[in-house]
Order: structure tokens, then C-alpha cells, then sequence
């Protein structure tokens, strides 16, 4: 059986998972990754769940269990080093779409359990925040960071 749009779709998608837990080395309940493709504007971002709280990648250090003793090297050259990665895969996706002449999402919210071993994704394809006057993809992604920890914290 060959291969088909959703399939290499998927692919990148999964792709960009292990340099996420790599991240943390493989010390995450959950990942979550953020992706935006708006005009000519990709942005991407990531953060977690850890011990139950949700912590962004460059806090991952701040009120985590005092037992737990590892420290995370949430360094800004290995911070941009993920986000390269993952920019790169959502130019690959947009290429495929292109390719497959398929609509591009201008949002992508992916959210992997590690205990489960399952990959969730939210798509949208209406403009998000290029026709705010204030809102960059930074701020969506922070918006979508808040609700999670809210949620979390229920």
C-alpha cells in the first residue's frame, strides 16, 4: 500500500516529539508543541508536564520536587536549538502541502502523552493573530500555555 498525504503529514508531526523529550531527557508525563504558519510568519513552541505541573521550557528548574534533584539545562543555545528543529518541520509540512496542493494549518497544537504513547493534534486554518494589530504567534502560544496550566491546576 503506498503512501499517502496524511501519512508523511503524520510523520512530521511525529518528528518532532524525541528532540522535545530529548529536551527533558525522557522525563516528561506530557509534551506539548505549539506550531504556527501564518502569512510568512513560522513560529514554534514547546513545553511540558512534569510531576504533574505544567512548566515552560526555559522554568523547568523553578518548584519542581526537591527529591527529584535534576537539573535540566534549559541553556538558550539548547532552547533554540529544539525550536530550530521543529521550524524546520513545519516548513516541511508546508512544502508537502504545497506539493499535495492540500491547505496549510495556520495553527497546529500538539499534545504527546509519554506514559500512553499517543499524539493528539488540533488543527486550524483560520488567521489567528496576523490581522490582530498587538497578538504575535508568541503571545497565542502563551495564551494556549496559560488555559493548559488553568486546566492542570483543576
Amino acid at each position: 500500500m503506498s503512501r499517502v498525504f496524511e501519512d508523511y503529514f503524520s510523520e512530521l508531526q511525529a518528528d518532532m516529539v524525541p528532540i522535545c523529550l530529548e529536551y527533558v531527557e525522557d522525563r516528561a508525563e506530557k509534551i506539548y508543541i505549539y506550531c504556527s504558519c501564518e502569512e510568512r510568519i513560522i513560529s514554534s513552541d514547546f513545553f511540558y508536564c512534569i510531576e504533574g505541573k505544567i512548566k515552560e521550557r526555559h522554568k523547568l528548574n523553578n518548584d519542581m520536587n526537591k527529591c527529584n534533584n535534576y537539573i535540566y539545562d534549559t541553556s538558550p543555545e539548547r532552547q533554540d536549538a529544539v525550536l530550530e528543529i521543529l521550524i524546520e518541520d513545519i516548513k516541511k509540512m508546508k512544502s508537502l502541502c504545497n506539493e499535495y496542493k492540500r491547505e496549510m494549518p495556520t495553527e497546529i497544537k500538539l499534545i504527546y502523552d509519554v506514559e500512553k504513547n499517543s499524539l493528539k493534534a488540533e488543527y486550524k486554518y483560520d488567521i489567528v493573530y496576523s490581522n490582530d494589530p498587538v497578538k504575535t504567534a508568541d503571545d497565542i502560544a502563551m495564551e494556549w500555555f496559560e488555559a493548559v496550566k488553568l486546566e492542570n491546576s483543576k
